[in-house]
C-alpha cells in the first residue's frame, strides 16, 4: 500500500474510539484545538471541521454551541462520526460543498499534511469562513525533526500507523501562514508537543489519554489560530 493512502483508515476504522487505540494521539490534538474554539456567538453558529475522521472533535464542540459539519473522504470514519452528532458530508477538502462565509469556525486538524495540493484547502477554508470567523488547524512541519519522528520513530514504535505519513507532504508554518494571510486570515502558529507523563504512561500501557501542551518549538508539531477579516 503506498503511504497517505486513504483505504489504510477503513482498516484501521475500530482504531477511531477505542480507548489507548493508535488513534489516542489525535484525541489529544482534538482536544487541543477546541480550546482556540471560542463559544458560539449566535444561534445556528456552524463549525466546518475538514478531515473530521470519526468525529474526534464532537465531544468538545457541542458543549460550545455549534452545528458540527464534518467534512471527510472516509465512509467508514464518516459513519462514526455521524453517531457522535456530527452532521457527516463525503466530500473533497479542496472543493466543499458550501456557500461562501456559511461557516463561524473552520477547523482543519491533522489534515493538510496529508493534501497533495494542500493551499487549495486553505483557500476552500478561507472561502468559506466568514469576516470575523475563526480558523483553527494543527499540522506536522517540514523539517528532518518532524519526518524522524512523526515518521520513522512513530512508525517503530506503532506498525498498525505505518505510511499514514507522507513527509513529503509536510507543511512549512512560514509558508501556511502568508498562504492564509493571502485570503485575509492572519494566523498565529505555535508548537505543541504529547504532554510527557501521558505519553510515557501510554508507551508502556497503551492505556489512558495522552494531552497536549503547547511548546516553544514548532519544529515538529504545530497548530494555528486566525481571524478573517
Amino acid at each position: 500500500m503506498p503511504r497517505n493512502d486513504l483505504a489504510q483508515y477503513d482498516l484501521l476504522s475500530q482504531e477511531w474510539w477505542r480507548p489507548g487505540g493508535v488513534f489516542t494521539m489525535l484525541h489529544g490534538l482534538a482536544a487541543a484545538r477546541a480550546r482556540l474554539v471560542p463559544p458560539a456567538a449566535r444561534p445556528g453558529a456552524v463549525l466546518v471541521d475538514l478531515g473530521c475522521g470519526a468525529g474526534l472533535l464532537a465531544p468538545h464542540v457541542e458543549p460550545k454551541g455549534y452545528r458540527h459539519l464534518g467534512i471527510d473522504l472516509v465512509s467508514s470514519a464518516l459513519a462514526q462520526a455521524a453517531a457522535h452528532g456530527v452532521d457527516a458530508i463525503r466530500a473533497d477538502a479542496t472543493r466543499l460543498p458550501l456557500a461562501d462565509g456559511c461557516a463561524d469556525v473552520v477547523s482543519a486538524g491533522e489534515l493538510l499534511e496529508h493534501v497533495p495540493g494542500w493551499p487549495a484547502v486553505v483557500t476552500e477554508a478561507c472561502r468559506v469562513l466568514r469576516p470575523g470567523g475563526v480558523l483553527v488547524l494543527d499540522t506536522l512541519n517540514a523539517t528532518a525533526l518532524s519526518r524522524f519522528l512523526a515518521v520513522t520513530l512513530a512508525e517503530r514504535i506503532e506498525p498498525a500507523i505505518a505510511g499514514l505519513h507522507d513527509p513529503e507532504l509536510f507543511v512549512s508554518p512560514r509558508i501556511l501562514v502568508d498562504e492564509c494571510a493571502r485570503h485575509g486570515v492572519r494566523l498565529g502558529v505555535r508548537g505543541l508537543r504529547p504532554a510527557a507523563l501521558d505519553l510515557a504512561r501510554w508507551l508502556v500501557t497503551r492505556r489512558g489519554t495522552v494531552g497536549m501542551v503547547p511548546t516553544w518549538s514548532t519544529a515538529v508539531l504545530y497548530q494555528g489560530r486566525g481571524v478573517k477579516s
